[in-house]
C-alpha cells in the first residue's frame, strides 16, 4: 500500500535544503500562458527525443519513489516536473503558515524523519498540504499544456449553457484527483496510522476541490455580455494553505474502532478522553492525529527549539520563547521609501535610514 510516506519524506527534504537538482524548471505556467496561445513546435530528432526520455527517467529515479509511483512518473514526461513544483510549493506554504509559531515547519534532516514517524497534528498538516500541493500542481500542469495525458478541463454538467459557452482553459481537477489518488494508493484497512495519513491526504484534496471557481469573460457589443466565455480555476495556493492551517487549529485526536458490519477499522474519538480533547466524531473534512505534539520549545529530535528565534514584541514573543524571555537588539537599516512612478516606465525611490529593534528568544 502506497500511503504517500515515501513522497512526503522526499517532498520537503529537497525544497527546504534548496538543492538545485530538486528545483522545478521554468514552464508555461510561470510565464502566464493559458494554454490557448499558438505554439511553434520544433521538430525533434531521434537523438534529442532519446536524450529527453533518459533525462526524464533519471529525474523519476532520483525521487526515490515506490515502484508503482516511479512507473506513473515515467509514463508522462510532465509528471516529474509537476512533482518538483508541488514539493517547492507545499514546503514554502508550510513555512509561511507557521512562520510565527514554535514549530515553524523546520524539516531538515533528522527533524523531518523523526516527525514523520509520529502521528502529531503537525504531521497531519504535512500530509494534507503535500496532497493538496500535488493536486493543485497537477491540475495546473494539465491546463498549462505540460502533460501528455491531460489537457484543459472541458467542464461537463455546467448550468445555463445557452447563456454562455465553455472556453478558455480550465484547470483539470478531474484528471488531477484521479492521478493523485492512484499515486498515493488505496485506503488501508487495519493500521490506524496508515488510515489517519490516508484521511489527511484526502482532506488536502477536498480543500482544493471546494475552492474551484468559475471565471468568465464577457463578449458582445459594448461589453453587453450576451456571450460569456467561462473556465474553471483553482483558488490560489496561499488560500489553500490558509484553510488547511485553520483545520490544523481545530484538528481532532482520534483512536481506532472496528466496524462490526465490515470488519474493517474505523477512525473514531480516542477511547480514553483526556482534558483538552474533544469526543467529537471526526468529519471527512477534519484533520486528525493520534499523538500529542511536543512543545517544540527546546531542541529535540523533532525541532531545533526556539532559542535565538526572531519574535515580535507584544505579538508572539511570550509564546515562541516559552516564558524564557527575549533579547532586544537595536540596528540601523536602509530601505527604499517615498517611491514615485516616473513617465514612462520606471519607479524612482529615495533611501531612508531608520533604527529598528530586533527581538530574539533567550536560551
Amino acid at each position: 500500500m502506497l500511503d504517500g510516506h515515501v513522497l512526503l519524506g522526499w517532498l520537503f527534504s529537497c525544497a527546504l535544503l534548496g538543492l538545485l537538482a530538486c528545483a522545478p524548471r521554468p514552464s508555461a505556467a510561470y510565464f502566464g500562458l493559458t494554454g490557448n496561445e499558438p505554439l511553434t513546435i520544433l521538430p525533434l530528432t531521434s537523438e534529442m527525443e532519446e536524450a529527453a526520455i533518459k533525462a526524464h527517467y533519471k529525474v523519476c529515479d532520483r525521487l526515490k519513489l515506490e515502484k508503482k509511483q516511479r512507473r506513473m512518473c515515467r509514463r508522462d514526461p510532465g509528471v516529474a516536473e509537476t512533482l518538483m513544483e508541488a514539493i517547492s510549493m507545499s514546503a514554502l506554504e508550510c513555512q509561511y503558515q507557521f512562520r510565527f509559531e514554535r514549530w515553524n515547519c523546520t524539516l531538515e534532516g533528522r527533524y523531518r524523519a523523526s516527525l514523520l514517524k509520529r502521528g502529531f497534528k503537525e504531521t497531519a498538516f504535512l500530509y494534507a498540504i503535500s496532497s493538496a500541493g500535488l493536486t493543485h500542481a497537477m491540475a495546473k500542469a494539465c491546463s498549462a499544456g505540460r502533460m501528455e495525458r491531460c489537457t484543459c478541463d472541458e467542464a461537463p454538467d455546467l448550468e445555463n449553457r445557452e447563456a454562455w459557452q465553455w472556453g478558455g482553459c480550465g484547470d483539470n481537477l478531474k484528471y488531477s484527483n484521479k492521478f493523485v489518488k492512484e499515486f498515493l494508493g488505496r485506503k488501508p484497512n487495519k493500521d490506524l496510522r496508515a488510515r489517519v495519513d490516508f484521511h489527511n491526504n484526502l482532506v488536502g484534496m477536498k480543500v482544493i476541490k471546494a475552492g474551484v471557481e468559475t471565471t468568465c469573460k464577457c463578449h458582445g457589443v459594448s461589453g453587453s455580455c450576451t456571450v460569456r466565455t467561462c473556465w474553471r480555476q483553482l483558488s490560489p495556493f496561499h488560500e489553500i494553505g490558509k484553510q488547511l492551517k485553520q483545520k490544523y487549529e481545530t484538528s481532532l485526536k482520534v483512536g481506532s474502532t472496528t466496524n462490526e458490519a465490515t470488519g474493517e477499522g474505523d477512525i473514531s474519538p480516542p477511547k480514553k478522553s483526556t482534558p483538552g480533547h474533544s469526543d467529537q466524531i471526526p468529519r471527512t473534512t477534519d484533520l486528525v492525529y493520534i499523538d500529542d505534539s511536543p512543545s517544540f520549545c527546546m531542541m529535540s529530535r523533532y525541532s531545533p527549539g526556539t532559542s535565538g528565534r526572531k519574535c515580535y514584541k507584544d505579538k508572539n514573543c511570550d509564546s515562541i520563547c516559552c516564558g524564557r524571555g527575549h533579547n532586544t537588539q537595536s540596528r540601523v537599516v536602509t530601505r527604499p521609501c517615498q517611491c514615485q512612478v516616473r513617465w514612462c516606465c520606471y519607479v524612482e525611490c529615495k533611501q531612508c535610514t531608520q533604527r529598528e529593534e530586533v527581538y530574539t528568544c533567550k536560551d
